[in-house]
């Protein structure tokens, strides 16, 4: 009886004192960063002006004060699960900040990072999607999104030689810490509105080059890093086909046997490929992929293909990933491949885009991918 009346005071308690929990800090790191700024120069002068083309279409186009709209053309009708017509994603924020900051264009990436603090910042993270029509800030971030702001922002500092932005990348960070990676469990997202993070960890969100750039500087850290690296490479599906699972649940610590979507795949070679972690495996599949032109945009765990098509995104990281393992060969081939799908018909609204000249879709991913692979 007693324990019946005292229950509602013990459970306030508890939750008083899981509100309370220390706050994790991040160290500043001591060290510059080193190796975020690409290293090659593969591209050639007709990918030059191809870049250019691209890059007009997205400024007259997809470019705004606050964002970068998801699709050239406007619906109406919003989806819930994915941003859609003049919606904006952190994401597509993200890239366009790495974009200007290695094509050095300094001013316009302070400009365009303060408007995307305005637009996706809450409580120390972006928020992954804003819909300017409704004003509407969803309350949940996308923790790739986030890191690849991050980066941008040691990019700068890199490739400016300032300190710039280190401390204000490290704060970001520190919120990482204390919301998405508690005790180095990186997760998918984290609500602020419930205060709650998921226990689903995409391996397309380890990007472990920049967080081995904040992990390194303590003991705890390194740790956390042994542990994400460890957890990334456990998804690896096998040599019959070399990529690997679509995510990591932490609680039972098992990978999911859903369908893998190509573009994270490769998101997650790539982030092997910059920590020197890519496998033999892994490079001659993509290498025989972009050789037949035959990239689908979605595979089982098997390697059956689930989703027909092909994306320029693909062959843009596929050509990201032989940069970065210095394979120039195949970069050209890939970025081939990218260029034969941009929209040429001068006469067209859609030059330089690259997209569908038929239903008018241009989607942001698709550009900015590109416009960051033909940078390398």
């Amino acid at each position: 009886m007693k324990l019946k009346k005292w229950w509602p005071l013990l459970l306030l308690l508890v939750t008083f004192l899981g509100g309370c929990q220390k706050k994790a800090v991040a160290k500043l790191p001591s060290n510059a960063p080193q190796g975020f700024a690409g290293t090659t120069s593969y591209a050639t002068k007709d990918s030059y002006q191809k870049r250019m083309d691209l890059e007009y279409f997205v400024r007259h186009n997809l470019l705004t004060k606050k964002g970068i709209y998801t699709n050239y053309l406007e619906k109406n009708k919003r989806e819930r699960e994915a941003a859609s017509g003049h919606e904006m994603l952190s994401e597509s924020s993200g890239m366009w900040l790495e974009y200007l900051v290695n094509t050095h264009q300094w001013n316009e990436f302070r400009n365009f990072y303060q408007e995307t603090k305005k637009t996706f910042d809450k409580k120390g993270l972006f928020m992954y999607r804003y819909d300017p029509q409704r004003k509407k800030l969803f309350k949940v971030n996308a923790t790739l999104d986030d890191l690849r702001i991050i980066r941008a922002l040691l990019i700068y500092d890199e490739s400016h030689q300032t300190n710039y932005y280190r401390k204000e990348a490290t704060l970001r960070y520190q919120t990482l810490i204390n919301t998405v990676l508690r005790d180095g469990q990186l997760v998918d997202y984290y609500d602020v509105g419930s205060h709650r993070s998921t226990d689903t960890a995409s391996l397309a969100y380890f990007d472990m080059q920049t967080l081995k750039y904040f992990e390194g500087t303590t003991k705890t850290g390194r740790h956390n890093y042994q542990r994400q690296l460890i957890a990334l490479k456990g998804g690896y599906l096998g040599d019959a086909f070399p990529l690997y699972a679509k995510n990591y649940q932490w609680t039972t610590s098992t990978y999911s046997d859903d369908d893998l979507n190509t573009s994270e795949a490769l998101e997650t070679l790539l982030h092997l490929a910059e920590i020197d972690q890519l496998k033999a495996t892994s490079r001659y599949w993509l290498v025989q992929r972009v050789q037949k032109k035959d990239l689908a945009n979605g595979y089982s765990i098997v390697g059956r293909v689930s989703s027909s098509g092909e994306s320029a995104a693909n062959y843009a990281l596929a050509a990201m990933i032989f940069a970065e393992i210095h394979d120039k060969k195949d970069y050209l081939l890939a970025m081939e491949n990218v260029w034969r799908l941009q929209i040429k018909q001068s006469h067209s609204p859609l030059a330089g885009s690259i997209g569908d000249l038929k239903t008018q879709e241009v989607y942001s991913y698709n550009n900015l991918t590109a416009l960051n692979a033909s940078l390398r």
